[in-house]
């Protein structure tokens, strides 16, 4: 399928020139960030969203929703090939928020873009939910750092018993460095994807069959929802905290403030 990348660039808000440079790929990463908002609700009213183009185009591209990790990945992934880069697709095992010693499964969806005449390929994720997820992609070099204002982001190699190096994103977090995840640049396909997003839609303990996350970019600030807590994160740190009243507020909330629209009826878990 080829996509129609008019309606993608204008549903992210780009105007520039699209041709497979650094320039491109940092602008395209960050535009995806703010134009599109990550959300679980398909897993959490009960289905998994499909990964195929022409849906994927329908939902994140003409429609007033977003999606989560493999449903952004997968689409910026053909926007990127459309234009003219190499891109290869790798998962992560997410460490934010998990004790020492965990071992969490690999649930989320990286790219590697290698851009030519650059010396080194970049690191691209437009679908991590969290604060300390990247604005803009970060070159696949140890030791490497990011300054994504209002964001700052290292790569570090981790100790580990497999063949391949372990990777970790690290996201500054007042002066301390916090895990996001943790990686290795072993190539994976559609299918394994398929296999990923069905677990993590359907599985009964996964969280996001629990419970909305919802999150969006804005300049400013970052806007998270999980479950009826709401967070607002500014560029500065300053965190406002708010509990919605139930479901129907959070419908509102989604649709005003996030850009999330459900068919009308619809309701959610609280």
């Amino acid at each position: 399928m080829t996509l129609d990348l008019d309606a993608y660039f204008a549903r992210i808000g780009w105007t520039g020139e699209p041709g497979p440079t650094l320039e491109v790929l940092r602008s395209l990463h960050r535009a995806h960030l703010s134009g599109i908002p990550f959300e679980n609700l398909d897993a959490v009213l009960g289905s998994a969203p499909s990964l195929a183009l022409d849906d994927l185009e329908a939902k994140l591209v003409r429609s007033e929703r977003g999606g989560y990790c493999f449903e952004h990945g997968t689409l910026f992934a053909a926007v990127l090939r459309q234009i003219g880069f190499s891109v290869t697709p790798v998962t992560a095992r997410v460490m934010l928020g998990a004790a020492p010693g965990d071992i969490r499964p690999r649930s989320h969806m990286l790219l590697r873009v290698d851009v030519e005449g650059e010396p080194h390929p970049y690191l691209a994720d437009v679908g991590f939910g969290a604060t300390g997820a990247l604005l803009e992609p970060i070159e696949l070099v140890e030791g490497a750092e990011l300054f994504d204002a209002p964001r700052h982001h290292r790569l570090v190699h981790i100790a580990h018993d497999g063949p391949l190096p372990t990777w970790e994103l690290q996201a500054d977090k007042g002066g301390s460095w916090e895990p996001q995840h943790t990686f290795t640049l072993e190539p994976f396909e559609a299918p394994d994807y398929e296999m990923m997003n069905w677990h993590v839609a359907t599985y009964p303990s996964s969280p996001f069959r629990q419970a909305v996350y919802a999150q969006r970019t804005r300049i400013g600030s970052h806007l998270s929802l999980a479950g009826l807590d709401l967070v607002e994160t500014a560029d500065d740190g300053t965190v406002k905290e708010r509990r919605l009243k139930d479901g129907d507020e959070a419908l509102r909330v989604l649709a005003d403030d996030f850009g999330i629209r459900l068919p009308e009826g619809t309701r959610l878990p609280e």
